[in-house]
């Protein structure tokens, strides 16, 4: 399997992650000193994404992937659009794939906020 289909295979694993949630898988796949929007974070997502309580997210889904690969690094960006019971959030990252000899771990990632909404973003990127 290529590092592309190695890495789209993780980040489908980690939509459904959200969706579940799932709190170990981004314990293994977040590197203990990764750093999310500029600060260490992995402790707070894996606290984030603790089951209990209501759904947090109905729908995720991920479109427009592009990835740029650096030997044993890969430089992932894509979109996300989260539908919660109240609200959609169509949201643009970055995350950065370290193969290292446990395997794949990420290293670094951004989040922000897509200047357009899904359909907007839809069109722009046809």
């Amino acid at each position: 399997m290529s590092a592309r289909e190695e890495i789209l295979a993780l980040e489908e694993q980690l939509r459904q992650a959200e969706l579940a949630p799932d709190p170990a898988f981004f314990e293994r796949m977040l590197a203990d000193d990764a750093v999310l929007d500029g600060q260490l974070a992995k402790t707070k997502v894996v606290a984030a994404h603790q089951p209990g309580g209501p759904a947090k997210f109905t729908s995720v889904t991920m479109s427009d992937f592009e990835l740029f690969e650096h030997g044993a690094a890969v430089v992932v960006t894509c979109t996300g659009v989260y539908q919660a019971p109240k609200a959609t959030h169509t949201l643009k990252f970055m995350r950065v794939w370290l193969k290292k000899a446990q395997g794949w771990q990420i290293i670094a990632g951004s989040v922000w906020d897509h200047p357009f909404g899904y359909r907007e973003a839809r069109q722009k990127s046809s």
